[in-house]
């Protein structure tokens, strides 16, 4: 599971009516079992070679989350160290690793390991020792693996910072989410500006730490398109290897959910949220970094090792509270409530729970995941692929349904060698009189910023298609 603090924009299928502008951070939240059964047979996807763990931590709840988190308060009588919850809930989640079994005997060993919240950096290096120990008991690791760890400002010292580095964190995640102070507040983050200032410098001076990446949030309550640009420069000031910008979404339930209404002030109309993202496309782009996925952007080599895997609709593994795994074409998440959780663990060292088996997928559902993911990436849909699982017609119809947005610019068409062709070409190509997808034409993908500005509504489109 991925974790943001913002509502995956693709939830379920078929795709729901939503504004065409949508920037959110996604890895679908599944029901608590969703299996698929269809007549036709797909192949066996590769096992998981990626595990995600949920460390639930906060100091306290922000006001957009609606994240499974445990919130410790800043008046705690416990250090981390000794802290009952922390030391109980990371038994618990051991246990569960302990209790899952590999997807099959010949496993390849894990490549990424991400570490997700809540706020990790608040859990002692200690215990994610024991966890990455637990994981690569249970499932191997390989010689190199990425593993990240979400971090806060405020939550770490230069110390913990390169005792996580020595148990073989090798990449950082920092939460910065804004540089001006009275949007800090007004998120009810826990941290302020001192504390990102005071982070950035522990994490640039650790000459081990090569890779690291910056979050920062577009579309707070009372965020001016100055503030934006601001928080953006100094994040490309601070040149990290990676930075992720999210849209904020207001939840119902949360605090800001009861404050605000989306579109109204004091949040920014549609309008003013397409033109955060492009700028963040404009600025983040002028300044090196490869807008490689919606709200992804790095350096050359940098991308998430580990969020590919979702980008890819590639198996993974998920543990702890709330999280989900994708194994053998089923989606399973766990109960977000630590008492419920607690029970379902039980469960699983029972033998109560199977948690991937062989069955059938739907090739639909598979379809509109592939569609779905593929299109939030800078490299698109292979129309190739798609064509050979799931049929030339249906690849054909896609593009078809789709051309009015070629002609505007929204949808790109390349060929083979990734060259774009023009509408007049795309045109050509598709209408010869056969059943291939037409003479060279390989991908599509949405062009950058405004085709993934209307993502919502072209990958609708798409889902009409595949499942009329």
């Amino acid at each position: 599971m991925l974790r943001s603090t913002f509502l995956p924009f693709f939830i379920s299928s078929p795709f729901p009516p939503a504004q065409a502008f949508a920037l959110r951070a996604y890895l679908p939240r599944p029901p608590p079992v969703c299996k698929y059964s269809s007549s036709a047979q797909s192949p066996p996807p590769p096992p998981p070679t990626s595990a995600y763990v949920h460390l639930p931590f906060c100091r306290k709840r922000c006001h957009y989350c609606d994240f499974p988190i445990i919130a410790l308060g800043s008046s705690t009588p416990h250090r981390p160290d000794t802290d009952p919850r922390i030391s109980n809930y990371v038994q618990l989640l051991l246990r569960e690793i302990a209790a899952t079994r590999a997807w099959s005997d010949d496993c390849s060993p894990l490549e990424t390991v991400f570490f997700g919240g809540g706020t990790p950096s608040l859990v002692p290096p200690g215990f994610v020792s024991s966890i990455l120990d637990a994981l690569k008991s249970r499932f191997g690791m390989c010689d190199s693996p990425e593993v990240s760890i979400e971090m806060d400002p405020g939550t770490f010292d230069k110390e913990k910072m390169e005792r996580l580095l020595e148990l073989g964190v090798n990449r950082v995640s920092l939460g910065v989410q804004a540089f001006q102070e009275e949007l800090l507040r007004a998120c009810g983050r826990a941290h302020g500006l001192k504390d990102v200032y005071e982070a950035i410098e522990i994490v640039t001076d650790c000459s081990e730490l090569q890779n690291w990446s910056m979050d920062l949030i577009s579309s707070l309550p009372h965020q001016s398109q100055e503030m934006w640009e601001e928080s953006l420069r100094c994040a490309i000031s601070a040149r990290p290897t990676h930075v992720s910008v999210y849209d904020l979404q207001v939840e119902q339930g949360t605090k800001f959910g009861h404050l605000y209404t989306p579109g109204e002030f004091p949040l920014p109309t549609e309008m003013q949220s397409a033109d955060f993202y492009r700028t963040a496309s404009r600025m983040l782009s002028g300044a090196g970094y490869s807008h490689y996925e919606i709200s992804s952007y790095c350096k050359d080599r940098y991308e998430c090792k580990h969020n590919l895997t979702y980008w890819l609709n590639r198996s993974f593994y998920g543990f702890g509270l709330g999280s989900a795994s994708y194994i053998n074409g089923v989606r399973f998440s766990r109960p977000r409530r630590l008492k419920e959780y607690e029970e379902w663990v039980q469960k699983l060292e029972d033998g109560l729970v199977v948690l991937h088996e062989d069955i059938s997928v739907d090739t639909k559902d598979m379809a509109m995941d592939v569609v779905m993911l593929s299109l939030r990436t800078a490299k698109g849909l292979d129309l190739r692929g798609f064509a050979k699982c799931f049929g030339k017609s249906l690849a054909r119809s896609l593009c078809q349904a789709l051309r009015q947005y070629v002609e505007s610019g929204h949808v790109v068409v390349m060929d083979d060698d990734r060259n774009m062709l023009s509408y007049p070409e795309f045109e050509l190509k598709m209408s010869e009189d056969n059943d291939e997808m037409g003479n060279g034409v390989a991908s599509i993908r949405l062009s950058d910023p405004d085709g993934f500005l209307l993502s919502n509504e072209l990958i609708s489109i798409a889902f009409g298609i595949i499942s009329p």
